[in-house]
Parts: structure tokens; C-alpha cells; sequence
């Protein structure tokens, strides 16, 4: 979990002794460069802009001709780790990769050896590899490779990898890559360098982003459009689910198909949550895409109300969407505390409580007397909720209505989300209604799950013969069979 001096992603998710945070936490965010000086600055750079993707730790790994690779890896904001000239120039050369995490599988936060990349010395020479997603059959991989002589280093699935590349028999590195990803199931995004190549690599899905751009003479990959922002680099196109790229300096990109192409399942909540509201996934605004869901809520879940108000701040495009389309005033109802860190008295039961007014306030002279419609894009446990009705109550307001730019999360995900287990997911045991009755608030709407897919820019809604993306922490669907969930006890959601 993320350590007690960074303030989480989201304001209300915050518990001063357990971290038991009420909103599903990013995967990961990778980043690569090659035929940049100093790459690792580069990196460094990119990492930042995909902070939000995971505040646990962070790593990057070059490799320098002279120097040959060398890696650091450290806990905690990349800004209070890799801005130091003295950690940086331990990273030299012209290639890089890095990597920001938040543990979706292997131990939460336990160990220096479970934060990536991850680094491998093979007979044609050394090759690291950084991991968006989760790998669903890494539990039999696992044992397999174990029995057959693999030592592992740490606890994460993304480990198994490097050593299903060692025990390849292909010529290269990037032959030994694509034969150990046909290996894995679920979902993956990867940067991986060898001497001389970075390469990026898409599951045959494309449950999770990966983006190519062009730094001057030297070219990058990226989780998302925002992290090419940062470094100026010109966003040249998505990587393509099931696709591999091998990039070189000298000859550039050369794309590879290493898997039978499916249907793109990309994820959904990315639109709705992950990704910054300044990327672009799939040639749309994340932004215009998350005030197009709120056009859609309003339009599915009208009331009468004096106010729209977000939650901050992931619910602030959808709130000004909403009161666009209802007409009903926007206002900012709820004021967040900037640089709010770690609770700074000591945390007994009553400091705890106020956790959350340490970090957002409510604006009382707006609220007073009005029915406030709350945005917020998700309700996960409903603890956050709860929190935030009492607020505004408190701030005088007569009623408080929800709505909620996603539908219903029913559903874990096993695709690189930490998600609570499914008993501990609201919607997994309520109705609408029960939860309405729940959190004790005037009214609760979700929008629908074809609401949200035309916000995304699917006119006629979800396929329900095919869906359009993954979108299984909704609907139960699973475009990967979670075998090791499976072999767990996890029920799959019965056959309609």
C-alpha cells in the first residue's frame, strides 16, 4: 500500500493506521526511451506524468555502453527519489526503461525486490522488463518454473517473464520474449531493453494502454499521451493490442504480430478513472470523454436540484457534464487541501475520524439550504461515500443526491486492478436501492453500462454479443478465464 508520507491518489482515501482506502487503485506505469542523452532523465520525467498510476515505489534501469546496465529502484514519489543529480548520474546511457507501481499481485509494499524493472542476465546478453496488468495463470507458471529449477527473486507475477525468456531457446531476445508471452495469460502492457533495443509489447486484447512517440532522434513508449507531454515528445500512435515493437536508434521501429488476433478488449475504466484527464486513449480526449459520461448521467438520472458538485477531483468532468446538460449550476461544493500529506498529530480514534476533513473541506456558504447533487466516478466499499454525505449535511445542505459516472462495481478485476474481494464490493450485495438506503442519502444512480459505452463513442451502446471492451468489474464478464482465481474458489458469474 502506499507509504504513510505520500497522500493517496484520491482525497478520500485515506485511513491514518490501515490505508483501507475506498477506491480501486491504478496498476502501473511504464515508461521507456531510447537514442536520447541521459535517458534516465527522460524516464524520470515520463514516471512523474504516470504518478498517478501507482505511488507505492519506483525504478528505472539504462544501459550505457561504457558503464554497461545499471538500475535503482526506491519507494516512495519519484519526484523525492529520482530528482537527485547524484542518483541520476549512477544512471547513464542512451536507453532506459522505469517503471511506477502499485502492487496488484505478490506482497503489498513488503519488499525493495518486488519493485521493477526487473533485470536478467541471458547467454546473448542482459535484458530488463517493466509490467502493466496481470498475468491470471502466474500461480501454475510460477510452479512449473520452480519445479523445473527457477529461483525467484520476488513476489511479483511480472517475475515470471524473465524467466520463461531463460528457459526459451530462441535465438534473440525479442524471439525469447514473444515465446515467453504466448506463455502468459490475462493482461499486459511491457517495456523491455536489451543492449541496443527497447521493445513494447500489447497482450492480444489490449486490456491495457501502451503509446509510441518520437523525442527528437530518439523515440519513447508510454502508458499514456501525458507522460510524452512532459518531454515534448510527439505522439505518434497507440502500440496495437497483440502487437510488439522493437525499436533501435539506427533503424527505428519494426512491428512484429506474435499472437492470432482477437478482439480488442480494451479497459474501460480507464476512460472513467486511470488514465489523467489529459491523455488521449484511442484518438478521444479522456477528459471530453469523462464530461460525455456526465451528459449521459444527467440525461438517464435527472432530479431537482439547486447544485452539481464533484467529488475531487476524478469526478470534475463528469460533474460539468451533468450540470451542462441538466442545466442545474455547477459549483465546486467541495475544496481540497493541496498539500495536505500525512496526518501530522498523533492518530488516535478521534484524529482518525477526522482524516478526511484534513484533506477536503466543504464550502459551506454554497452548500447551505441547497439540494446538492454529488458526481463522483465510482462507489466501491461505500465507506468513502458515506464520509462525504455526512459532510454536506453537516455544511447545512437539505438534500444529497448521487450520481455516478460508472455503473455498479460488482465485479474484482484481475487484469492489474487492486480490487477488493467481490464480498467486500457494495454492489456485489446490494441493490440500488440497498444502497441508497445504506449510505442514507435522498437518491443514488449509476449510469448504465450502454450510457457509458455511448460516452465512450459507441453510439449504439454495448454488444452484448461481443463487448467492445473489457468491461468485466461491471458486468461480470471476463474476457481472460482467471485460472488462478479459479483454482482459488473465485465463482464465475453463471452463463445468461
Amino acid at each position: 500500500m502506499p507509504d504513510g508520507n505520500m497522500p493517496p491518489a484520491h482525497p478520500f482515501d485515506f485511513d491514518a493506521v490501515n490505508s483501507d482506502g475506498d477506491k480501486l487503485k491504478e496498476e502501473c506505469g511504464i515508461f521507456g526511451a531510447v537514442g536520447v542523452t541521459d535517458a534516465a532523465n527522460f524516464v524520470a520525467l515520463g514516471l512523474h506524468a504516470l504518478q498517478h498510476r501507482g505511488q507505492e515505489a519506483g525504478g528505472i534501469v539504462t544501459y550505457d555502453p561504457v558503464e554497461g546496465f545499471n538500475s535503482a529502484r526506491r519507494f516512495g514519489y519519484v519526484r523525492d527519489n529520482f530528482t537527485s543529480q547524484t542518483l541520476m548520474k549512477t544512471l547513464p546511457g542512451a536507453l532506459g526503461i522505469g517503471h511506477v507501481r502499485y502492487s496488484t499481485a505478490g506482497s503489498k509494499g513488503a519488499a525493495i525486490r518486488d519493485v521493477q524493472p526487473f533485470f536478467g542476465e541471458f547467454s546473448m546478453g542482459g535484458a530488463a522488463i517493466a509490467h502493466n496488468g496481470n498475468i491470471t495463470n502466474a500461480d501454475a507458471l510460477r510452479r512449473e518454473l520452480v519445479e523445473r529449477g527457477s529461483i525467484f527473486q520476488s513476489s511479483s507475477d511480472s517475475e515470471c517473464i524473465i524467466h520463461l525468456m531463460a528457459r526459451s531457446l530462441q535465438r534473440n531476445i525479442p524471439e525469447r520474449m514473444e515465446d515467453a508471452l504466448r506463455r502468459v495469460e490475462g493482461a499486459f502492457s511491457v517495456v523491455a531493453m536489451t543492449r541496443t533495443k527497447l521493445i513494447g509489447v500489447r497482450d492480444p486484447l489490449g486490456v491495457r494502454p501502451l503509446v509510441l512517440g518520437k523525442i527528437g532522434e530518439g523515440w519513447c513508449l508510454a502508458s499514456e499521451t501525458c507522460a510524452l507531454d512532459i518531454i515534448g515528445a510527439e505522439y505518434v500512435r497507440e502500440i496495437e493490442p497483440g502487437e510488439m515493437v522493437v525499436i533501435t536508434a539506427e533503424d527505428g521501429v519494426q512491428s512484429h504480430r506474435p499472437f492470432r488476433p482477437q478482439p480488442s478488449k480494451f479497459c474501460i475504466f480507464e476512460h472513467v478513472y486511470f488514465s489523467r484527464p489529459d491523455s488521449i486513449i484511442g484518438g478521444q480526449s479522456v477528459y471530453e470523454t469523462r464530461r460525455q459520461i456526465g451528459v449521459e448521467l444527467a440525461r438517464e438520472n435527472p432530479v431537482e436540484a439547486d447544485l452539481v458538485c464533484p467529488v475531487p477531483d476524478s469526478g470534475t468532468p463528469a460533474a460539468i457534464g451533468f450540470a451542462h446538460e441538466s442545466g442545474i449550476p455547477f459549483g465546486m461544493g467541495i475544496i481540497r487541501n493541496q498539500y495536505m500529506g500525512r496526518t501530522f498529530i498523533e492518530p488516535t480514534e478521534h484524529i482518525r475520524n477526522m482524516g478526511v476533513r484534513l484533506k477536503l473541506n466543504v464550502n459551506r456558504a454554497l452548500i447551505k439550504g441547497k439540494r446538492v447533487i454529488l458526481v463522483d466516478d465510482s462507489v466501491v466499499r461505500g465507506t468513502t461515500s458515506r464520509k462525504i454525505k455526512e459532510m454536506i449535511l453537516d455544511a447545512g445542505a437539505a438534500e444529497v443526491h448521487f450520481r455516478i459516472a460508472s455503473p455498479p462495481t460488482a465485479w474484482p478485476c484481475f487484469y492489474g486492478v487492486d480490487t477488493p474481494q467481490r464480498e467486500k464490493l457494495l454492489a456485489a450485495t446490494m441493490s440500488e436501492e440497498e444502497m441508497c438506503q445504506h449510505l442514507g442519502v435522498d437518491s443514488l444512480k449509476f449510469i448504465s453500462l450502454d450510457g457509458l459505452y455511448r460516452a465512450v463513442g459507441e453510439a449504439e451502446g454495448r454488444d452484448k454479443s461481443c463487448p467492445q471492451y473489457c468491461d468485466a468489474c461491471f458486468s461480470g464478464e471476463y474476457p481472460v478465464e482467471p485460472a488462478d482465481m479459479i483454482k482459488k474458489g473465485f465463482q464465475m458469474k453463471a452463463a445468461e
